[in-house]
Formats: C-alpha cells, structure tokens, sequence
C-alpha cells in the first residue's frame, strides 16, 4: 500500500533503528511531519521574541505570526471571530477553564451535568469536581454493547435540570462517532450550554462550530501533528465575555492598581503569561498539512486500514473486539482489544520487541473500563501515514504473543 504522506514524518523513517517502527498509538498523539518541525525551529532561530510586549522588529514579528495562527485556527473550525479562539496547554487545560470560569460562575445547587459514561478524564474530573463544589449532580449517559449512545438516554437524561452537556465528538477507546449535533439541540432545547472535547476527531474530521452551534469546543494540537504543550479552546464570544479569567498575572490584564485591577478583552482575558507562540506556529502548519492533505483523503485511508485491521483480527480466536467489530460508518480508527489470558501491559511490550507500538491500559478512561467489566485493553489507532504493510506487521506481531508465554497458538 503506497502512502504519499510518510516520507514527510522524520521519525518513521530512523535508519539506526533494528527493526522498523510501526506507530499505531495515533490517539494518544501524532507524529510531526517536517513542515511543522521547521516552522517551529524558524521561529526560535529567526525571531524569539515575547509578542505584544516589544517595540522592536523581531517581537512585532512574533506578535504577528501568533495572531496569524488564532486567525488561522479560527478559520479552521469555522468560528465566527479569532477573538473566540484561546489558546491553553492542551484540551485538558482548555476544559478545566470551562469548568472553573463558566461553571463556578453559572452553575448552581441542584443543577445537572450531563457526560457519556466514556468520556476521558480530562472531560469528566473537572465536571466532577465542580458539581462537588456546587453542589449539582454529575450524571452519566450509557451505551449500547456497541459502544453506542442510547436513545432512551438521551430522551430520559436531558432535561430541565440539565445544565452542561459534555462529551466527545470521538471516543478514544471505542472509536466511536457520537451524533453530537443531535445532542446539541437536544441541550439547547432544555437550554443547556454544550462543551465538545475534539481531541481524538479533528485530526479526521472536520469541525465547523458554526454549523453545529456548539457553546464551547475543545482540542489539542498534538493529536493534529502539532506539537505538546498548545490547545485550544472554542467559546461563544457572548460567553466567553461573561466569564471571568482562569488564570491572572501577566498580558491578561487591562489596568492594575495596588488593590484593583480590569482585564484586557478577548481572548488576551484567558492567556495570562508568556504564551506558546512556537506552539502556535506548529499548530497552524499542521492545520496546513492537514488542509493540503484533504480530510476526505485522511478519512478514505483510515476506513480502508480499519477495515483490513478488523478482519486481521476477527480471525484470530483469541482476541476479543470492544464496540463496534465491522466496519461502520459509526466507527472511525480506533480498535481496542484484549488478548485471551495475557495482560494488555504485556501485549504491548511483546509488540515493542518487534517495534510495534501500541497503547495498553484504561486510556485515562477507568469507568468506562468498569462498565466494560474490563481492567485494561490493548488499543491500535491509525493516522494518514500508516500503511495495510503496518497491520501486516503488527498482526504477525501479535500472532508471536501467546507462543512466547507458553500459552500456545
């Protein structure tokens, strides 16, 4: 299977290396082609420089190009202002100030929150924790043995009471593709605010906030081939402008006195510090890479590499297949699964053996690994890079795991 994307990804391609690596942990994060690599080094060799804060060539610079990628990543997601565009650390960061500025602020005693029992941590402790301080109930959406939402759920779980709805567009352990614009209505119907964490979607699918009319919307750009350490956070600019600052000290400010101070408007409210602009300037040629690459291309390679990894995998006796076992228009890259009698820990390191990575544990997911009546599961996830010769490898790989512990074949 030829794939155009590889040679742009340094890393996949080490010749020190003893055997190949083969990269199938995807969802825990991509690897970066070399345009986002160079980008980020330009900015640091060419013009490191603390933006807004110099009147002089180089910081003006900065300033221009970390603005330039607000814009970008705003047009990017079809937001209708840059100014609703913040950027944090990571999705986990852009939802905890969700958490703590719009819910301490609007939330009130007896209200609800409302999740999907397969939310990662990132999306279910900061609600937890808020509806611990408030006083509301955190309460959960169930699936279906596929891993998919209920109907009866919704019809019976949003209600008046409910006040945030949050999930995420993609489960990362199931890879299920929930219907989020159903449930935004649902919530805006009861006059609930919505919070999607895009994590584990925008690298394969498009996000139009605009369409979907969601109140917030989430994501990192490491799971986007950006690099760690720059999110981003989507707010309604009408929200966003009621909520107070998360974090305070330098650049979000307006005016300080010694016993007051006003802070600077949108988004610069939310950005207190030095920001991340070589984050950000990785981010935005991600978003070129993956715009130049066509999502439809992404989409078409990820459901042929699903398709092949399933069937690989139904025909080995032994391995047991969580959510959806067929491919599904439901169901995007992500395969979790266990193999009989050996711990997902040791599945993995086996596969390492033969430079094989994938993912073992609850995936920062254990209720769901509690609903599943499971502890762990082993987990592949594809990128446009990967190739049917990476399942091949990681198939024969797997074969190999129950000989080596004696278990047989």
């Amino acid at each position: 299977m030829s794939n155009p994307y590889r040679k742009d990804f340094p890393l996949l391609d080490q010749k020190d290396r003893v055997k190949p690596l083969i990269y199938l942990d995807n969802a825990a994060t991509t690897q970066k082609p070399e345009a986002v690599l160079k980008a980020m080094e330009d900015y640091y060799r060419e013009y490191n420089a603390n933006p807004y804060r110099g009147l002089y060539d180089i910081s003006e610079k900065a300033t221009e190009r970390y603005e330039e990628a607000r814009k970008v990543t705003a047009e990017f997601i079809h937001a209708e202002d840059s100014s609703e565009i913040v950027f944090t650390r990571n999705a986990t960061e852009s939802l905890n100030l969700i958490a703590y500025s719009y819910g301490r602020s609007f939330l009130k005693e007896g209200d609800e929150i409302l999740i999907p029992i397969s939310e990662h941590h990132s999306n279910l402790l900061p609600w937890q924790q808020l509806a611990r301080e408030k006083k509301a109930e955190l309460r959960y959406l169930y699936l279906d043995e596929k891993g998919h939402l209920k109907e009866e759920e919704l019809e019976a779980k949003i209600t008046s009471k409910t006040r945030i709805v949050a999930l995420a567009c993609v489960s990362n352990v199931l890879g299920t593709i929930f219907p989020v614009k159903k449930i935004i209505e649902k919530a805006h119907r009861v006059g609930a605010v919505t919070v999607l964490d895009c994590a584990q979607s925008i690298p394969h699918y498009p996000l139009d906030v605009t369409a979907l009319d969601t109140d917030f919307a989430v994501f990192s750009g490491h799971k986007m081939l950006g690099p760690m350490g720059i999110g981003v956070l989507y707010g309604k600019k009408a929200l966003l402008e009621k909520m107070p600052p998360f974090l305070t000290g330098g650049e979000m400010i307006d005016f300080v006195s010694e016993q007051e101070a006003t802070f600077a408007p949108l988004p610069q409210k939310f950005e207190a510090g030095t920001p991340n602009v070589g984050g950000a300037i990785g981010l935005m040629e991600a978003i070129s890479y993956i715009k130049n690459a066509d999502y439809e291309k992404i989409r078409a390679i990820e459901e042929e590499l699903t398709a092949y990894a399933l069937d690989r995998l139904r025909e080995l006796p032994y391995v047991t297949i969580y959510g959806e076992k067929y491919p599904s228009e439901n169901r995007s890259g992500v395969i979790s699964f266990n193999v009989e009698n050996v711990h997902p820990h040791d599945v993995s390191s086996l596969l390492d053996a033969d430079g094989v990575c994938i993912r073992a544990g609850h995936h920062c997911a254990q209720p769901l690994m509690r609903y599943m009546e499971v502890a762990a599961t082993c987990r592949v996830s594809f990128y446009l890079y990967n190739t049917k010769e990476d399942v091949d490898a990681f198939i024969e790989s797997l074969k190999k795991v129950r000989r080596w512990l004696g278990l047989g074949d």
